[in-house]
């Protein structure tokens, strides 16, 4: 389905600024056809967006509360006007079904909705009456928050961020990722125009951009989804200015399957394999790794390959019976290929999964078919490693203690999922080294956005969504109003 080729500019001071260096982004699906363009900004013109933020965050910090809202609530209208336009935008130069993008866009809109709700709530001032005087406990803005988003779902993790930083009283600059960064934009710019100039600038481009992000001593926060390794270069570029951040990074979630789970389920093994394979694997909340009791291993093993069978239909973005399209970028589906061949070249069985719908199509865009590996060891780079892509290897543990102490041996700790009686299931997630468990589902399908959510371990700092996920972005500050009287004795 081709779409007017779209041109996204940089906004910084409320102002779109326009560049000769323009870079394009491609359709996924048809790597030749390109979505549109967007801007290879500067390193100095990112400096500008900072000093556009700091410039606005006076004001817009004593912008009353309600004021704040009501903005922010005109931008969710905006965004749901234009839904149907953003979703196929994204669906082009994602590479994810229409219907995966619709809700994404219904992700983001349930969190911003949920934002605004609570944004008064719980940065309204705490005021504690007590023997000695009065308290008051106050939710300051930071100042400037540099938020760098990814590419798997570039609108969520942008607003996941842009609502509680701006109701919060903070300014922000942006930078998407160049690997999903037209609809995006598009969604900030229609965010921005409803706020004044320089609370929210948009920066696209390379890596100096996300330098002068991270080591600007303007910048008071750094809010970054992505990859671990490139978390431990943001940490150190922030160190030289002890800056505060949330990090929600990578991930190798498992699914642990019990013994007394029923594999004659059609509905959970449906959602298995959904939480394992929508948009194609490349969420960071996937079920990526999947241990299975070996008293059931071999019944599961064929059942979980009906269902996959079932529901797995690969193809065009656009087509309605599709529910899997290609990998985002040619490089990610290299990597997920190299990991399914280093397996099969030692010993493993590699099970194609679905029907591929288009075989012309298939063969011309970035497609993999899903993929089971079967017959891995424990400690493959299929299993330890995050694939971010299609395929799935499905592992036997002997007894939950093992299971459990295969989940845990990894440096990753996001989410996780436990399958089977439910009690029997949340005794088993207690034990589990994640941020988030989910029973008898997982990702997307268990999330809730009015729970906070991120990682342990090397999966991240702090926490996004629920409550907190607002509070992420203030300072508490205690102003101390003790009664007049004599002063303790002190030594003269």
């Amino acid at each position: 389905m081709q779409q007017e080729q779209i041109v996204v500019n940089a906004i910084i001071d409320g102002e779109k600024i326009t560049t000769e260096k323009l870079a394009p982004r491609e359709n996924p699906a048809r790597p030749n056809e390109i979505v549109g363009y967007y801007p290879i900004n500067t390193r100095e013109e990112a400096a500008k967006a900072i000093d556009s933020a700091a410039n606005a965050f006076p004001g817009w910090a004593k912008t009353p509360m309600k004021e704040r809202v009501e903005r922010m609530r005109n931008a969710v209208q905006k965004i749901k006007d234009a839904a149907p336009e953003i979703a196929k935008l994204l669906s082009t130069e994602h590479g994810k079904p229409l219907y995966d993008a619709e809700g994404e866009i219904g992700v983001s809109l349930m969190w911003m909705e949920f934002a605004c709700d609570h944004a008064e709530e719980v940065l309204r001032n705490e005021v504690i009456e007590h023997s000695t005087g009065k308290t008051i406990i106050a939710k300051d803005p930071k100042g400037v928050i540099s938020a760098i988003t990814p590419w798997n779902y570039p609108l969520s993790l942008s607003t996941i961020k842009i609502a509680p930083a701006l109701l919060a009283g903070n300014t922000m600059v942006l930078k998407p990722s160049p690997l999903a960064p037209l609809a995006v934009t598009k969604v900030a710019e229609m965010i921005a125009d409803e706020f004044p100039k320089g609370v929210l600038n948009i920066v696209n481009g390379e890596s100096e951009i996300g330098v002068e992000l991270t080591t600007n001593p303007k910048v008071a926060k750094i809010a970054f989804t992505g990859g671990t390794r490139t978390a431990t270069h943001i940490m150190k570029s922030a160190a030289d200015t002890i800056k505060d951040m949330t990090l929600e990074l990578g991930g190798n979630d498992a699914a642990v399957i019990l013994k007394d789970f029923d594999v004659n389920d059609d509905r959970a093994m449906r959602r298995l394999v959904i939480s394992n394979f929508l948009t194609a694997g490349q969420i960071c909340m996937i079920a990526k790794r999947v241990y299975v009791d070996r008293a059931i291993y071999d019944q599961f093993v064929e059942k979980y390959i009906e269902a996959a069978n079932k529901w797995i239909r690969v193809g065009d973005p656009f087509n309605k019976d599709v529910t899997i399209g290609p990998v985002n970028n040619k490089k990610q589906a290299e990597f997920v290929q190299s990991l399914i061949d280093d397996a099969v070249s030692k010993g493993a069985k590699a099970i194609k999964l679905g029907k591929v719908l288009d075989q012309d199509l298939f063969e011309t865009g970035y497609f993999l078919q899903p993929t089971l590996v079967l017959d891995v060891d424990y400690n493959d780079p299929i299993v330890v490693e995050e694939q971010f892509g299609p395929t799935l290897p499905i592992l036997p543990f002997d007894g939950d203690q093992h299971a459990i102490e295969l989940v845990n041996d990894s440096i990753y700790g996001l989410t996780s999922s436990v399958w089977g009686e439910e009690e029997h299931a949340i005794e088993v997630a207690k034990q589990i080294q994640a941020g988030t468990t989910m029973i008898n589902t997982a990702a997307v399908q268990g999330l809730d956005v009015r729970f906070p959510f991120g990682g342990v371990k090397q999966s991240g700092i702090g926490r996004e969504y629920g409550k907190e996920g607002i509070l992420a972005y203030t300072d508490t500050h205690v102003i101390n109003i003790p009664k007049v009287g004599e002063l303790p004795y002190i030594p003269e």
